[in-house]
């Protein structure tokens, strides 16, 4: 289905997704505003929040199904496989992130409707990211994204901890948007656009990459996406960040969030840069690897389980990065897969974990659910599915995940960066396993604590269907690689292929 962007109706059924999900935002606002004193306001903007990804998330689907794609070089927005693929995550993690607060919400005694709003808003923001073919699309996603998250995280209005993670999301993202910025600004100055389409025939028929602007340029812009995506040196915010938000909002942000900032980024470097990978590959492998090795290093010395996972997050962005770094087709492929594949274990873990604790979770320690296994079977075997697809356990799909980022690592002659993801998997059964071995192997040292443990209707359904569908696609992963190949492949330089790059 051909569509014309330079007209106003092709514009508008380009981006019909995005345009739904922000009218479905403004009438949960109206519908915030005139039932707010009643007692289940909340559940209502619940409601139509789900209403509302539900229909983008079908808009997405039909215009996927129907082969949509521009007539000529895409302006300002993409529409290619990569966009309905990484949109169709996008939505799933924001649907699974309202089915938490269903039930999570009114425990807490957050009786915050708006919180629904900020949620949709910032899913139209992790969108417009996914679909840019401009920088300035870019960054007009990311902040709206950002501005409604940095709400998010400060959403317990009575808790000290939700109060310090939003200000401090809050000032390092504003920080991290000036770097941002700056280099869009320098980038703009090298090549003369901003387009992303426009600038790979620039760097691909010119020697604009052999002068300064354009690198530092481009490092500007990795600092920017290094924060949205906590790599390290740059995710010092995200363990006390996700530690402090309330555990709905953490893993809307550990998985929708983190998936948003590396579509944007694939789709900047791929597009964009796909013909000048020695201005931004090095870095990036450095990147991957530290970020790696020191999240998993950190993650083995924490015994509080929120913050275990936080720092958990922070290695798999990691794990993402180096199929970033393949500068591949194949990697772009293996980042759709094991996107789906993180935000479904993710998402999962703390559904868990809401479910195991209280008041915001964060004290809640490994050795709290010693012998979880006993009183709570299915609750048990779910974390443990969980804990070992992050691990990439074979029968899973984070297995297929981490499968996929080593071939594609290994065909871009980047071996060292694939011998430092193996190693960090396996140093990640340091902190993974004891999880298990807690619910399985070691008595209670409370009973009554596992009496407290209950799933709700909407966290139920979140934790049976992630833990289905991590074991489908774990042992019959055939149709989505082919779905997430498909995808990859739309990713094309207008000036040639992307070529990986050999590794520093």
């Amino acid at each position: 289905m051909p569509i014309d962007l330079s007209s106003p109706a092709g514009v508008s059924l380009a981006l019909l997704p995005e345009i739904l999900l922000t009218v479905w935002a403004l009438v949960l606002l109206l519908v915030i505003g005139w039932r707010h004193d009643q007692p289940d306001a909340h559940r209502q903007a619940a409601w139509v929040a789900l209403a509302g990804l539900v229909t983008a998330l079908g808009a997405v689907l039909w215009l996927w199904r129907a082969g949509a794609r521009p007539e000529g070089l895409p302006l300002m927005i993409a529409l290619d496989g990569f966009r309905w693929a990484t949109a169709a995550i996008f939505l799933i993690g924001a649907i699974a992130a309202v089915a938490l607060a269903l039930g999570y919400l009114g425990r807490e005694r957050i009786y915050v409707p708006e919180f629904y709003a900020m949620l949709l808003l910032a899913t139209v923001g992790m969108l417009l990211m996914g679909a840019a073919a401009d920088l300035i699309v870019v960054f007009l996603g990311l902040e709206l994204m950002s501005i409604s998250v940095y709400v998010l995280a400060a959403i317990k209005r009575r808790s000290a901890a939700s109060a310090e993670a939003g200000l401090k999301y809050f000032l390092l993202g504003a920080f991290a948007s000036g770097f941002l910025l700056y280099g869009i600004a320098l980038i703009y100055g090298a090549t003369g656009t901003t387009n992303l389409a426009t600038i790979a025939l620039q760097t691909g028929s010119s020697r604009i990459a052999e002068r300064p602007m354009l690198p530092i340029g481009v490092a500007l812009l990795l600092v920017g996406f290094g924060f949205k995506v906590s790599a390290v040196p740059f995710h010092m915010w995200a363990p006390d960040v996700y530690d402090g938000a309330p555990t709905p909002v953490t893993a809307f942000m550990a998985a929708a969030v983190k998936a948003a900032g590396f579509a944007a980024l694939v789709r900047v470097a791929f597009t964009a840069l796909g013909d000048v990978p020695d201005v931004w590959q090095t870095i990036l492998w450095w990147l991957a690897a530290l970020t790696m090795i020191v999240g998993n290093l950190v993650a083995l010395a924490q015994r509080r389980l929120k913050r275990m996972l936080a720092y958990s997050s922070v290695a798999h962005a990691g794990y993402l990065l180096v199929a970033v770094t393949s500068g591949t087709a194949a990697g772009a492929s293996a980042l759709v897969f094991y996107a789906l594949a993180y935000t479904l274990m993710t998402v999962g873990a703390f559904a868990v974990l809401a479910a195991v604790g209280r008041d915001g979770e964060s004290d809640v320690t490994i050795d709290d659910l010693n012998g979880l296994a006993a009183r709570r079977p299915w609750v048990a075997l779910a974390m443990a599915v969980f804990m070992l697809s992050l691990l990439g356990f074979p029968g899973t799909a984070g297995f297929i995940g981490k499968w996929l980022i080593l071939s594609a690592t290994i065909g871009a002659d980047q071996a060292v960066l694939a011998v430092i993801l193996v190693g960090a998997s396996v140093v990640s059964a340091g902190y993974y396993l004891p999880v298990i071995m807690a619910m399985y192997m070691k008595p209670a040292d409370d009973p009554a604590l596992a009496e407290g443990v209950d799933l709700a209707g909407g966290t139920r359904a979140v934790v049976a269907t992630a833990v289905l569908a991590l074991l489908l696609f774990g042992v019959w992963p055939n149709r989505l690689i082919d779905l997430a190949r498909a995808s990859g492949a739309d990713l094309e330089s207008p000036a040639g292929l992307i070529v990986g790059d050999r590794a520093p």
